[in-house]
């Protein structure tokens, strides 16, 4: 750690390092305890996520098909974005981000620990639940402090904050399936669990101890709730929770009760929200000309992106699966656990993003860098491709063999550079088309198009759709291929609807 500490590279006074001339890497200290939190939760996320599916089918977890994993799993997915958009809310109107981050911090350690237990499946989903609902709050609100130890949006620092920021993510997801992952597999179901509960303890205290570093805007509440609209917020959410209590007493009372019952609504309101949120915003008479025209390009954005993510986030369901059952988890010779798989994509991002960011700079100045939308339309193009590519190896598994490890890692890594296309174009293109009234918004908008993408792939497995199937893969692959195609060929539409948004 002291070789990446530096003195006196910022200013006294620098946002985020309150009465210290101590910095990371020429940024306010602050942003070291927010790399570390952040690591370690992502440790703990990357790592249960890992082991979630394989665990829901193997004799020894829970027994499920791999119908029903994908649909808990893709679920689990969409409800942890979903829930991001309430945890900013309620960083903005009740606690501020600091001790909306700790709260999560603690709910998301309580949930694997809940996971670590044994006991039935009601246990489990508690304990996934948990995660779920500390990732939402957590999630909305960790980056929002790093933009705090800034000086607006103008501060050079900024940009190098977040992709350092960023590069704590990775390391955090790349190391987690290598520990978490081989506990796991080979030892033990729950103490895998149990570990990610350690790397969620130990973001915690980190980020406990490094509060102080921390901006003084962090511990603000924004918009704070009136007392008689909190009360009446709590009377709603109190009626509705006993409605749902009483519902599914009845069902489970009368023998009715199936994890359908648990999954289906939860999935189909992955779907309507994301769809009334952005209607919402449309229908709001307050936006001028400029902004509605904007929020009508951003829907193809949006939907380019849903399609992406039902994709994409298979990765750690449909490939996972077909990788436990049908690949030669080898390498010469070597046999590794199935979890490494997910290791894949953080070593690949942490590897390319620099050599993307370069990429497009060096187009920029010879005047020839691809616009938004051909960047988006190119990582439709590539995730389709990536599942082209998937129907080799289901073919060989079909005819009796097993698939070589090197078929995944390519199918991963065409989704790792279609990521980098688009994921990052994605984010940009929400702080840039954004209404004014939703500025503070529109980045859980966007998470909502992950929400849609994986809700969407809940129901088909919950539909009883075989996603390993070579129609049906052939099918989404096809699908994104033609999104993207049709994002090009209505490029300059979009873009005239776009205004001033390159």
């Amino acid at each position: 750690m002291a070789s990446i500490l530096t003195k006196d590279s910022v200013t006294p006074g620098t946002p985020g390092t309150p009465g210290s001339q101590w910095t990371f890497f020429g940024h306010p200290f602050g942003l070291a305890t927010l790399f570390m939190t952040e690591m370690w939760e992502r440790f703990s996320y990357y790592g249960m996520r890992a082991l979630l599916p394989l665990y829901l089918v193997a004799p020894g977890g829970l027994h499920m098909s791999a119908g029903t994993a994908t649909a808990i799993y893709s679920v689990y997915l969409s409800l942890v974005y979903l829930l991001a958009l309430p945890g900013g809310w309620f960083a903005d109107r009740v606690l501020g981000p600091r001790k909306t981050v700790a709260v999560a911090g603690l709910v998301i350690m309580l949930g694997h620990i809940t996971l670590a237990l044994p006991g039935g499946s009601g246990v489990f989903f508690a304990g996934l639940g948990l995660v779920a609902i500390g990732s939402g709050l957590l999630k909305a609100n960790i980056s929002t402090m790093v933009g705090h130890l800034y000086d607006g949006p103008n501060d050079p620092r900024r940009d190098g904050g977040f992709t350092i920021f960023y590069i704590g993510i990775n390391l955090g997801a790349f190391a987690a399936p290598l520990i978490i992952g081989t506990v796991g597999e080979k030892v033990s179901w729950h103490l895998g669990f149990g570990i990610a509960a350690l790397g969620m303890a130990l973001g915690l205290i980190l980020f406990l101890v490094g509060r102080r570093t921390l901006s003084p805007d962090s511990d603000v509440v924004p918009t704070p709730l009136p007392a008689a609209e909190r009360n009446s917020l709590l009377r709603k959410s109190a009626l509705w929770a006993a409605v749902a209590a009483v519902f599914y007493a009845i069902v489970v009372g009368t023998g009715h009760y199936t994890l359908n019952w648990l999954i289906v609504p939860i999935t189909v309101l992955g779907l309507i929200i994301p769809v009334l949120v952005i209607a919402r915003i449309k229908r709001d008479k307050d936006l001028d000309a400029a902004e509605q025209s904007k929020m009508s390009a951003y829907i193809w954005f949006f939907v380019a992106a849903a399609v992406f993510w039902m994709i994409y986030d298979q990765g750690g369901s449909t490939l996972s699966l077909f990788a436990e059952s049908s690949a030669e988890n080898s390498v010469f010779g070597w046999e590794f656990p199935v979890s490494w798989y997910q290791s894949v994509n953080p070593v690949l991002i942490m590897a390319l993003a620099p050599v993307f960011a370069w990429f497009w700079l060096a187009l920029n100045r010879r005047g020839k860098e691809p616009s938004t939308i051909v960047k988006f339309g190119s990582g439709l193009v590539l995730v389709g491709v990536s599942f082209f590519l998937f129907l080799l190896p289901l073919s060989i598994a079909e005819g009796g063999h097993k698939a070589a490890a090197l078929w995944l890692v390519a199918i991963y890594f065409c989704q790792t550079v279609g990521e980098l296309t688009l994921s990052p174009v994605g984010l940009s293109v929400t702080t840039k088309m954004a209404p004014a009234k939703y500025a503070s918004q529109m980045m859980g908008v966007w998470f909502l198009a992950v929400t849609a993408g994986d809700a969407t792939t809940g129901l088909l497995s919950t539909a009883g759709v075989d996603l390993n199937g070579r129609g049906v893969v052939a099918l989404q692959a096809a699908l994104a291929v033609v999104a993207g195609v049709a994002v090009w060929m209505y490029r300059s539409k979009v873009k005239k609807m776009m205004g001033d948004v390159n």
